[in-house]
């Protein structure tokens, strides 16, 4: 059985958005970094990951998000997180990633 998880993107003013949808974890994770390689190895090297569907996401999901946004800066890009889910949100923090990844409320304040 696939674990339930939904991926897409769009295109918006100059951001590659990807949104995802359902728990981040060991189950997930190598489809969610299948997906966003794609987008990056397409040229997408602005993106921004909208996870605000994100109810849970493991250390797995850290890793990924970490790892993508060191490909992200190999390509002088930029990768910014949309989390809401304050349960995701403390993962963040404990880990004190949340300096090293820069988390919005909302993708239209990542644009910035």
């Amino acid at each position: 059985m696939h674990p339930k998880i939904g991926i897409s993107h769009r295109d918006e003013k100059g951001w590659t958005v990807v949104e995802v949808h359902g728990e981040v974890d060991v189950a997930t994770v190598p489809r969610i970094r299948e997906y966003v390689s794609a987008c990056i190895d397409a040229g997408r090297h602005h993106l921004i990951v909208d996870m605000v569907g994100v109810p849970f996401m493991d250390s797995t999901g850290l890793g990924l998000l970490v790892g993508i946004g060191k490909r992200i800066r190999t390509h002088t890009g930029d990768l910014r997180l949309v989390v809401t889910n304050p349960g995701v949100l403390q993962i963040f923090r404990v880990t004190s990633l949340h300096r090293a990844l820069p988390i919005y409320d909302s993708v239209e304040a990542a644009m910035g």
